[in-house]
Formats: C-alpha cells, sequence, structure tokens
C-alpha cells in the first residue's frame, strides 16, 4: 500500500546548507544544468552518509536554488530532472521534491515527453546506424525527425550523455552537438497515449477481477487513491474510462458506482435494474429539471402574478433539498420568465407569469433491483 505523504509533516533541508563549495559555472564544458545536478548529487549522497539529511527530507525550491547560483529557474528545473534521473530524488505536486528511497516508490507519475524522447532517440541512433564516434544530428533535426521540441529532444541528449551512450562534442556551454560513445544499449518505445490515467485503469480493472463482483459497489475514491499511489482526481478518471466501457455504472447519490460486468468478460446481458437508469450525466439534469417541474406546479396552484414565493432557504427545509439545488431551479424559471427576483428590504423571489402545467415523464434516477421484475411486466 501506499504512504500518503503531507508537506507539513516532512522536513525541509535549509537553502543555507548548500550556501558553501559552490560549482564553478565558467568556462565548463558541460550545460550548467548538467554541472550543477552532479554538484547537488555529489552533496545528497554526502550529506546522506553523514547523516545530516535523512530520506523524505525535502530539498529547497528551485527558485531558491537558481537565487543561490545565479541561474534561471529553467536550469534548475534541468537539473532537478537529473536527480530524477539518476535515481536520488522523486517530485510529487503540492508537496515537493524528496529525498528519494530507492527501496521504495511513493509517487506514481505520468510518462513525460522527456521520457518518450530519450527511447525515441536511441530508436533513432540505431535506425540511422550512427557509428561510433560520428557526430549526431542537431537537436532541432533530430527533434522534427523524432516528432517532439527540440527542447525535449535536447534534454533526452542531455540524459544520454549521463548514461555514457553520447558524449558533448562542444569545447563550451554555449556550443551545441553530440558525438555517439556508445552503442551498447536497448530502447523500449513508450505510447505517448500510455498516460497515467490508462494505466490506473488497468489496475482497477486488476483490482475488480481479483476483489469484486458482478453488482457490487466500488470503494469510495480515497481508498482507491491511498490503494493505487495516486491522486483522487486520476482515480475519478481511471473510472469514468471503465463507464465507458460499460464495466462500471454510476449512480447518484447512496447508490454509488457499481460494477456491470467483469473486465475480463467481452459482452454479458444487461442486468434490468440497471437498464432503466439514466447515464450519470444525465440524471443531474434531470434532477435540477424535476426540482424546476415541482416549483412550476406549486406556482400554478397556489400563487398568482405578483405574489412573492419562500425564501430559498424555507423552500430547501420544504422539499428536502439543498439551497444550491432551489437556486438553480430559480434561476432556470427566471431565465424562462416566470420569475423575478428584487433586493432590498421589500425584496425577494415574485411570480411575473403562472406557468401551464403539463403531466411530464422523467427517466427512472434509482430503483431497487427487487422491482426490477415488476417494471419489465
Amino acid at each position: 500500500m501506499q504512504i500518503n505523504l503531507k508537506r507539513n509533516d516532512l522536513e525541509t533541508i535549509n537553502i543555507d546548507e548548500f550556501g558553501i563549495d559552490l560549482p564553478e559555472l565558467k568556462n565548463i564544458v558541460e550545460s550548467k544544468a548538467l554541472v550543477i545536478g552532479k554538484w547537488l548529487e555529489c552533496r545528497i549522497k554526502t550529506d546522506l552518509a553523514n547523516n545530516k539529511i535523512a530520506i523524505n527530507n525535502l530539498l529547497p525550491t528551485k527558485r531558491e536554488f537558481a537565487y543561490l547560483l545565479g541561474v534561471s529557474v529553467g536550469t534548475m528545473q534541468n537539473a532537478f530532472r537529473y536527480l530524477e534521473d539518476v535515481g536520488l530524488v522523486e517530485s510529487k505536486q503540492c508537496i515537493g521534491t524528496m529525498i528519494k528511497d530507492l527501496e521504495k516508490t511513493s509517487v506514481r507519475k505520468l510518462t513525460s515527453k522527456r521520457e518518450i524522447a530519450i527511447e525515441s532517440v536511441k530508436k533513432y541512433i540505431l535506425d540511422k546506424k550512427i557509428k561510433i564516434d560520428s557526430s549526431l544530428p542537431s537537436s532541432r533535426k533530430i527533434a522534427a525527425d523524432i516528432g517532439c521540441s527540440a527542447n525535449t529532444a535536447r534534454l533526452a541528449l542531455e540524459y544520454l550523455c549521463t548514461l555514457g551512450i553520447l558524449k558533448h562534442k562542444f569545447k563550451n556551454s554555449k556550443e551545441t552537438g553530440w558525438v555517439l560513445k556508445s552503442k551498447d544499449f536497448e530502447y523500449d518505445l513508450i505510447d505517448s497515449n500510455q498516460t497515467l490515467v490508462s494505466k490506473v485503469e488497468k489496475d482497477l480493472k486488476k483490482y475488480i477481477v481479483e476483489n469484486l463482483s458482478v453488482g457490487d459497489k466500488m470503494p469510495v475514491h480515497s481508498f482507491l487513491a491511498e490503494e493505487l499511489g495516486v491522486s483522487i482526481k486520476t482515480v475519478h478518471d481511471a473510472l469514468k474510462l471503465l463507464i465507458d466501457e460499460g464495466i462500471l455504472l454510476a449512480r447518484r447519490g447512496r447508490y454509488g458506482t457499481v460494477i456491470t460486468r467483469m473486465p475480463n468478460e467481452m459482452s454479458v446481458e444487461q442486468r434490468r435494474e440497471t437498464s432503466i437508469f439514466a447515464p450519470a450525466k444525465e440524471t443531474a439534469f434531470y434532477y435540477y429539471e424535476k426540482t424546476q417541474s415541482h416549483i412550476k406546479k406549486m406556482i400554478s396552484e397556489n400563487y398568482q402574478i405578483g405574489s412573492k414565493l419562500p425564501s430559498i432557504n424555507e423552500l430547501s427545509k420544504q422539499m428536502d433539498l439543498s439551497p444550491n439545488t432551489i437556486r438553480k431551479a430559480f434561476h432556470n424559471l427566471a431565465k424562462e420568465g416566470y420569475l423575478a427576483f428584487s433586493r432590498g428590504r421589500y425584496g425577494g423571489t415574485f411570480v411575473i407569469d403562472v406557468p401551464e402545467m403539463q403531466e411530464q415523464a422523467f427517466k427512472w434516477l434509482a430503483v431497487n433491483p427487487r422491482y426490477a421484475e415488476v417494471y419489465k411486466n
């Protein structure tokens, strides 16, 4: 099970601790980001060994480092990426960049464009049959060939330098160029569409097969997020994919999201009680429409033009609905020309036209399975 970390529970390393023995950034043969990244790598490993810092300590922000070293935040971003590549740190949204425990992984991340570019460059080298000690084309040319931005291609080439696959051709950091140093590598093309959401979708299918059956309710989003080590938003988006596939059925309120077929079943006969549910997106519309219809009926039977309606809070209590639902219904009826609002001491919601009521049919929002047979007949 993944551990949920909170920023307030973690100790942040003071930027002043990095203020001595700063890296030399003049007359260098590598990029500033790479020099800074290697400097930080050495400092972190040394401080870990001396127990000056610990696993899960947070690094100072990129902006603090940028001010300390006199470089741009973008340069620090690339330096932090180097630290992630060598496995020393991992970043988590809304928390920061923390010292990584190599034996445990607490963060699942989206496959980045740079990671895709790294594997694409490897394939490019092999497909073009570039020889050892030969120069590669410019990063812009490679970017155009593999379908990414020039900056993403440059970051991928920089990373391959750290692996010893490439070496810098330039004599100083302002010149560009790379030379192939080794072809002792394999590549694994990453599907750019294989996002974290689609990965979590697969994990949810596996979870359903191993733990649940048709008709069972799915656990709440927060439980699944903790179980899979992702955000609640990611779980929500992955569940929507399963709903679109017909594996899950989303129902409003206490009915929850239920399993309508197992992921490993290609097709299954639809259960009768699920067949008369409106889709989740539609249920909200019908819910508000039904509320508006009830208020229209109340106006036509009990009020005249110029009459003042009860307040939103009063109707909320009478109809056992949230004030927000009543408010939305009022605004929709005002758009239809039935109500008007006025402010001040004698203000309120007033009837300006009496609706003519007709019977309306609404889709079922929820149904108990034991009534399905009655519905069928």
